[in-house]
């Protein structure tokens, strides 16, 4: 049997037909690697406003990146424009913070800040105390000396004013700060503004009080300074019950109790003696 022309033509071999390429087969396939050792990645478009005039962005690395947000927090720490949003508070927004304070058996006044705390009732108050118990504890030594010896001569003690600033400024700032690193150690979330916004306004019943414990009665101040302290202390107390919100930081309250009771019975003893 003959074979036919297609079976012939596919015999033919075909490596000396013109056009052919001969087929190249290699035992191992080889890789082309690029290293790119200290490469700088850059992004994408320039960063034309920059200081430096214009360029591409580096990619930072990540230990750089959290180095520049430590660094820039603590910046912040001590940049006087970081507090300025703590100032920027109403009238009315005060005087409501005010009349809270007043009010001890409430408790709800961090609910009342909310996430708006401010400072300047903490700067207010403190410094308005600062010079009325300083002012009127010279007047109440006064009137006590004319009661007992008409005669006695009296001069101005302004040694007051800087103890009244010492301890005032004092406890203000490193109480609430003290209370704030102990819950953050006992595992609570705290927030220093907003303790320094709460006890702020618990001084604030301290300046209507200084002015009646001008009055010469002794047994009269005490009646009124121990009012006073009680019901500071109670703001405090059931403010910061209210926002730890859990039993086992009984001591805690006591110790805000305590040491806001302990500024008042200062006040009576030192200024008010």
């Amino acid at each position: 049997m003959q074979p036919s022309m297609d079976e012939s033509i596919a015999g033919l071999p075909t490596s000396h037909l013109l056009g052919s390429v001969p087929a190249v087969v290699t035992d191992e396939k080889k890789t082309t690697s690029y290293n790119a050792t200290g490469a700088n990645l850059q992004l994408f478009p320039p960063n034309n406003g920059s200081a430096g005039g214009q360029g591409y962005q580096t990619i930072e690395s990540p230990s750089e990146g959290t180095e520049q947000q430590s660094t820039n927090k603590w910046k912040g720490v001590f940049s006087i424009s970081s507090y300025v949003q703590y100032f920027n508070v109403d009238t009315d927004i005060v005087l409501n913070r005010l009349m809270s304070s007043l009010y001890p058996i409430s408790g709800d006044f961090f609910s009342k800040i909310g996430a708006n705390p401010d400072l300047y009732g903490l700067v207010w108050i403190t410094t308005t105390l600062v010079f009325v118990i300083a002012s009127f504890g010279n007047c109440a030594t006064y009137l006590m000396d004319r009661r007992s010896d008409g005669s006695a001569s009296w001069s101005f003690d302004v040694g007051y004013v800087n103890m009244a600033a010492c301890s005032v400024y004092g406890y203000a700032v490193v109480v609430p700060l003290g209370f704030y690193f102990l819950l953050q150690y006992l595992g609570s979330n705290a927030s220093l503004v907003q303790f320094w916004c709460m006890w702020g306004y618990s001084l604030f019943i301290f300046v209507p009080t200084s002015v009646l414990l001008v009055i010469p009665v002794e047994f009269l101040r005490w009646i009124i300074i121990i009012i006073t302290g009680a019901a500071s202390a109670s703001f405090v107390s059931l403010n910061l019950r209210s926002y730890i919100g859990v039993n086992d930081h009984t001591m805690v309250l006591v110790a805000a109790f305590v040491l806001q009771m302990g500024l008042a019975l200062f006040f009576k003893l030192w200024f008010f003696a």
